[in-house]
């Protein structure tokens, strides 16, 4: 038997009050009113008015109240781009089919798979935020629990830009061991979440399907590929498309920015580099400190220089970059909104975490 709502979609021009059965007039707008993001319109209202005290150059203003808006002046200068790339590579993931998208990763659960999700991580170059919008994206797609970890994992800081910086500020053997030890963590990780999965400790991706027996990569690429309408507007209609797909990053990366300043105004980064050095304790700090301190995979590079040339620990810097992407706030979040789990959220960190622990151990020559 069909219900109030089929009825009224059957006679469209007796359809002036909402039935009882379909929700009242009021409850539709509470529920439109309920859909307004205020974190996101929030954030972003905080961010433009630090960025345009900065730019007004008014300088009768509270020290800590300069400083959070040089903060955010100074973070969204340094994100901005790789915010718009991967916004664009967002847009250009919702148009290319999922077939193609499970065809280029591979199997989900496999270790060709892995491999691909983590290569596919080391060579993109954006930054950490850039990152995580074309991850969340990719899972959407279907790509695997584990594929979409080890790619988020290999990724922030393995960019052909920030590691030519790397190579320049702490040399090339150390760049290299660094990226090699990252892709290790990746793929260790990401097995263990495809296990997780297995087993039915996590939830597994709901987005997942299985590619026909007759698909062929190639040539639906080159079919896709002529069908593209090129035309002037197709990089500012995928920019937006990307824009509104990413909501769920944006909303958390701009409340991150302000966290991050807002630390940073009433914290001290000189307070955290000075116990920084290849002790359990300066270990230990750096683990704390890289937990609490949000910053782009840019800002990062710098830090983690530091604390190899002045510190003399290699160890922190590499746990410095790598915990810094395990356990940021604006990532948890993002994946527990986009995967609707907090359990699988927790579990990044929960994963990660002691394998960079032990690794920057064995780095910094401190006995276990």
């Amino acid at each position: 038997m069909s219900g109030c709502c089929s009825e009224e979609k059957k006679q469209p021009q007796e359809v002036v009050a909402v039935s009882s059965c379909c929700g009242s007039s009021s409850e539709a707008q509470a529920e439109q009113s309920r859909s307004i993001d205020w974190l996101l319109w929030g954030s972003l209202s905080l961010v433009v008015f630090n960025y345009s005290l900065h730019l007004l150059g008014i300088e009768q203003l509270p020290p800590w109240l300069m400083t959070m808006s040089h903060g955010v002046f100074e973070l969204m200068n340094t994100m901005w781009w790789g915010v718009v790339l991967a916004a664009i590579f967002v847009g250009v993931l919702s148009r290319i089919p999922q077939e193609m998208i499970v065809s280029i990763l591979g199997r989900g659960g496999s270790i060709s798979g892995l491999w691909r999700a983590t290569a596919a991580g080391v060579f993109m170059d954006l930054c950490s935020h850039g990152i995580l919008m074309v991850g969340m994206k990719l899972y959407q797609r279907g790509a695997s629990l584990g594929q979409v970890m080890a790619f988020l994992i290999a990724s922030p800081w393995n960019s052909l830009s920030l590691t030519i910086i790397l190579v320049a500020l702490i040399g090339l053997p150390w760049t290299l061991a660094f990226i090699v030890l990252s892709v290790i963590i990746a793929l260790i990780s990401g097995w263990i979440f495809d296990r997780l999965v297995e087993r039915k400790v996590l939830p597994g991706n709901p987005n997942t399907s299985d590619l026909p027996l007759d698909y062929k990569l190639w040539p639906e690429m080159k079919k896709g590929w002529s069908q593209i309408p090129w035309s002037g507007g197709l990089i500012a209609d995928l920019m937006w498309e990307g824009i509104k797909g990413s909501r769920m990053v944006l909303r958390w990366l701009l409340f991150g920015v302000l966290l991050a300043t807002a630390i940073r105004s009433f914290v001290s980064l000189e307070h955290f580099q000075e116990y920084f050095g290849p002790t359990a304790i300066g270990l230990i700090f750096t683990l704390v400190a890289a937990t609490i301190i949000e910053v782009c995979s840019e800002g990062s590079t710098p830090i983690a220089a530091d604390l190899m040339t002045r510190a003399q620990a290699p160890g922190n810097s590499f746990a410095f970059m790598m915990t810094g992407v395990s356990t940021d706030y604006t990532e948890v979040m993002v994946i527990k909104d986009t995967m609707h789990s907090w359990k699988t959220a927790l579990f990044l960190p929960l994963v990660t975490v002691p394998q960079v622990t032990v690794l920057a151990v064995i780095l910094n020559g401190v006995p276990l």
